[in-house]
């Protein structure tokens, strides 16, 4: 008896009372703390920080303590005074939510986030405003954490004096939910991170990239809009990547991409939107992708098809309304079209298949010509490129070997 009277002793001991677990500390006037750094030295795991509204001063408040939970009421301020980051995540299972946080300044050698997540697991970060950061959200060695409905705006203006809204580096199974992201170098940026989900953020009006990631597999991105971004989209160095239902758009610029894929293997483009940009899809060293489903209206260029890009499907996809449907660098072509409706296809279906009886060769021979010489495009409503197209597509001999053999002959629903 005397020694299961000893174990619940020392099981008591080591296990968190409910108190303890549902402590509650509260900071601001007329409250027992009057700064958030006095609560975060006198909590304990588990405790919940409720922050009044406010605007706090404070030097970077660092938790180092698992399972805090810091919560603002009314939006309190956490002013990095244009001179330093703002909150330091250094423990698992912490939360961060209902804040504003903003002015860290420019720091041009650091990356200076306004929070900064480092070598920890299951954080959250949601519901906060993020104004005048240089890097918004910087995760660093995280793993499972969850970025979730924060509203974030940068400086704007160039690149130079800005940083990314939701930068992930060397982490894990990070969770990028429904935030809203514009006037930062790149709206959101992945390197060297696994497993990562972005599903419904919107990216706009970033210098850079609304998405930048290198050397990251596995990632799935789902119903995200990047809009008027200064480059588009650039996903580079990565394999295993899924891309469904978002919205590529107004992309317009000598060098902007509504999504560029540079050495991209074994991934699948799904159900996508591409309007309204200069280049609508870009692959270089591009492989195994399945590209279905996907709608492109209203660009320079619908696809850019480099010669290194090989076996690529496309298939079921629309093309509406492009000055170039398809354009390559190279006679030959790797990839495959299939079952995708053209608006410049003018074949026939005798047997009422709902596929073209003849096929469609979406590469033009003026798309040739201003591949090799791009001053030409000034020609492009002129009368001759008219003739010298109608003359190719009747006795193909220049443009390459390239044809979906069964076209749509309506657009897929």
């Amino acid at each position: 008896m005397r020694r299961l009277l000893a174990l619940a002793s020392l099981i008591a001991a080591l296990t968190p009372s409910a108190s303890l677990a549902a402590q509650e500390l509260v900071v601001g006037a007329g409250a027992p703390f009057q700064t958030i750094t006095a609560a975060v030295a006198a909590a304990k795991p588990g405790s919940t920080i409720r922050v009044r509204s406010g605007i706090y001063r404070e030097p970077t408040i660092v938790i180092r303590i698992a399972g805090i939970r810091l919560v603002g009421e009314g939006w309190p301020v956490l002013d990095g005074e244009g001179a330093r980051e703002i909150v330091n995540i250094r423990a698992d299972d912490v939360q961060v939510q209902g804040f504003e946080l903003r002015n860290t300044g420019v720091a041009h050698m650091e990356d200076r986030a306004a929070l900064r997540v480092i070598e920890a697991s299951r954080c959250t970060i949601a519901d906060n405003r993020f104004r005048q950061t240089l890097f918004a959200v910087y995760l660093q060695r995280a793993h499972d954490c969850t970025i979730r409905n924060n509203d974030i705006i940068g400086a704007g203006g160039g690149e130079s004096n800005n940083g990314n809204g939701v930068h992930l580096w060397h982490s894990t199974g990070v969770r990028v939910i429904g935030n809203s992201i514009r006037g930062q170098r790149d709206g959101i940026y992945f390197e060297f991170s696994r497993g990562a989900v972005a599903e419904g953020n919107r990216s706009e009006g970033n210098a850079r990239y609304g998405l930048h990631f290198m050397f990251s597999d596995s990632c799935t991105y789902t119903g995200n809009a990047f809009v008027a971004n200064g480059a588009g989209v650039a996903v580079m160095y990565s394999k295993g990547i899924r891309m469904e239902r978002n919205e590529f758009r107004d992309a317009v610029g000598s060098a902007a991409y509504a999504l560029l894929l540079k050495e991209i293997t074994d991934g699948a483009l799904i159900e996508n939107k591409f309007l309204n940009s200069s280049t609508g899809l870009y692959l270089e060293g591009a492989s195994r992708l399945e590209i279905r489903g996907n709608e492109f209206r209203g660009n320079g260029w619908a696809v850019r098809l480099m010669a290194d890009a090989l076996d690529n499907r496309f298939i079921g996809n629309q093309f509406v309304s492009n000055a170039f449907d398809v354009a390559t660098n190279s006679r030959t072509v790797r990839s495959s079209f299939d079952g995708n409706w053209w608006d410049a296809y003018r074949g026939y279906d005798i047997d009422r298949d709902g596929r073209g009886d003849v096929p469609f060769r979406p590469v033009r021979f003026f798309a040739l010509v201003v591949e090799k010489h791009p001053e030409a495009l000034l020609m492009l409503r002129s009368p001759v490129t008219s003739v010298l197209d109608a003359a190719e597509r009747v006795f193909p001999v220049l443009t390459p070997p390239l044809a979906d053999e069964r076209p749509l002959m309506r657009p897929p629903q």
